[in-house]
């Protein structure tokens, strides 16, 4: 069987940390990386050498954070891609493994946050589907405190890293990513949704269920077009990928009027 030789580009620890530093990440700073690793080229080291690189910009005083979520910790009910049968329904709510920040792994975020997650030093938040991981000096500060019944919220580490005033850097993914976005949903009163899932309570698992806002990625692509037309974002390329960077607090700041005007809720 023959297979098609790798086109590249090559990338290396030290090569994708020279063009990081050239699209602007800086020493020191705190920086939410939304990732795709096949969009870079061919990588050295995969996953691990681009988390090397990352952490090598970012020096001994910054701290990296990821999407870590579990997704599929959630009410079957609800499952599409793909649906299971409702006779299973019951027992995988009483059998779903409770959600544990040390083992439980990341789903639908690529392979980077995976290595983050499994990094030396690294912590996670406690939500069992929206959870973020994080490397460096703020990483406990960012992650403290993440409210089950506030996955993408004001008790999530999104608004951490507003506080922190951290900037997001889009490597080799789309706005359709960029979860700070869900931060403004929260602040233009959507629609509350039953949530649930299995997690570990000081008498054992159980299966809990919560109310929270409803989250959607739908017209964040053309939210963040919007975006980049009218605020600063620093486009550039990493190996073969695409990035952006910029402002964590700029984008929740103009997501909320846009998501207010182009995404309206019905009234209620």
């Amino acid at each position: 069987m023959s297979m098609t030789p790798p086109t590249g580009p090559m990338c290396t620890r030290d090569s994708l940390a020279a063009e990081l530093r050239d699209v602007g990440l800086r020493s020191g700073e705190t920086v939410l990386v939304h990732s795709s690793l096949s969009s870079l080229g061919w990588v050295c080291g995969g996953a691990v050498a681009v988390v090397q690189a990352l952490l090598d910009v970012l020096g001994d005083d910054g701290t990296l954070v990821v999407p870590t979520q579990s997704g599929d910790n959630s009410d079957p009910a609800g499952w599409v891609n793909p649906p299971v049968p409702e006779a299973w329904w019951a027992e995988i709510r009483a059998s779903m493994p409770a959600y544990d920040a040390r083992t439980t792994p990341t789903r639908s975020v690529g392979v980077i946050p995976e290595a983050v997650r499994n990094w030396p030093g690294a912590v996670r938040s406690a939500h069992p589907q929206t959870s973020f991981a994080a490397v460096g000096p703020r990483a406990a500060a960012v992650v403290d405190g993440h409210a089950l019944d506030c996955g993408l919220g004001e008790r999530s580490p999104l608004a951490r890293l507003e506080e922190a005033g951290a900037r997001i850097l889009l490597l080799g993914a789309g706005f359709e990513s960029c979860t700070a976005f869900h931060l403004a949903e929260y602040r233009i009163s959507a629609p509350q949704v039953d949530n649930s899932f299995a997690v570990m309570t000081p008498q054992g698992r159980r299966w809990a269920t919560v109310r929270d806002t409803a989250i959607t990625e739908d017209r964040f692509g053309e939210l963040g077009a919007a975006f980049e037309e009218e605020r600063p974002v620093v486009r550039g390329t990493v190996g073969a990928a695409d990035t952006r960077l910029f402002s964590l607090v700029d984008a929740v700041a103009y997501a909320e009027p846009w998501l207010a005007e182009h995404r309206p809720h019905p009234a209620r």
